[in-house]
């Protein structure tokens, strides 16, 4: 059924549906020694530090229009980072439309809305290969809203935050709520895709699967860069300090890697 914003408001009570949003970022390097390994887990970790990642957070909660009430921030030994904010119900404004269509949102201008008590969290994973000089960096942001306004619509501020090689997304409505006649709701609003939420240029970047389960209003879309130069996974030197045998080494490695992140699973080389 295509609700209006209008339809969409008219409910019996406060609107009970969950949304949750999860957002998995990928990073992936190539580093030829121990050294180089250290340094680059350590570039990272400080790049994505619990203070940035709290004002990246900050940031998501002005999309969705909530009020901070209780932030939690770690950095732990040896590396990674951890964020949980606790949010509540945003000052209520005039409904806006936009809200309720599949576009990408804002980069980010303020968006005021409806919501009640929900989370945003953040954990860091930086790790490496114990053989291959293979460095990945991984970022999970979870982003849960009860309301009339979608997580979906801090995914495009998210993106540009992170810049990502990889990124995995899930999107679930959990709950009902009730229209003024009794009738139960279980989505209030037309989804057929997380890419919609994506700007068309960013979309162009990325090779990009679906695998959505409608009637359960559960939506999965991960998407890998379809461009490769080897100069941007190297930490610290240049391609033209290596042989070309080492070239297309690493780049093989880097590949094989990038497309078992994708389509989660082990692979040989050459199996693609």
């Amino acid at each position: 059924m295509k609700l209006t914003p209008e339809q969409a408001i008219q409910l019996h009570g406060f609107n009970n549906l969950t949304k949750s949003l999860s957002f998995n970022m990928y990073d992936i390097c190539y580093t030829k020694t121990t050294e180089e390994r250290d340094a680059y887990i350590e570039y990272v970790d400080e790049q994505y530090n619990a203070d940035r990642l709290t004002a990246i957070l900050k940031s998501v909660s002005d999309i969705i229009g909530a009020n901070v009430l209780n932030i939690a921030k770690q950095d732990y030994i040896p590396q990674g980072a951890s964020v949980t904010m606790l949010v509540s119900e945003g000052p209520v404004a005039e409904m806006n439309t936009e809200t309720f269509d599949e576009t990408p949102g804002p980069l980010p201008d303020h968006v005021v809305m409806h919501l009640d008590k929900s989370h945003i969290t953040v954990h860091t994973y930086p790790e490496s290969h114990p053989d291959e000089g293979i460095c990945t960096f991984r970022a999970d942001i979870d982003v849960s809203t009860c309301g009339e306004i979608s997580p979906l619509k801090a995914l495009n501020f998210l993106i540009h935050s992170f810049e990502p090689d990889m990124m995995t997304m899930d999107y679930r409505v959990r709950g009902f709520t009730r229209d003024i006649n009794g009738r139960k709701l279980f989505i209030d609003h037309d989804i057929s895709s997380i890419q919609n939420y994506i700007p068309d240029k960013d979309k162009k970047l990325y090779d990009m699967i679906d695998v959505n389960v409608y009637q359960e209003n559960i939506f999965h879309t991960k998407c890998k860069l379809k461009a490769f130069d080897l100069d941007n996974y190297l930490f610290g030197y240049t391609k033209e300090k290596l042989s070309p045998e080492e070239q297309a080494s690493i780049t093989d490695r880097l590949k094989i890697e990038m497309d078992e992140i994708y389509y989660g699973k082990n692979m040989k080389r050459g199996s693609l």
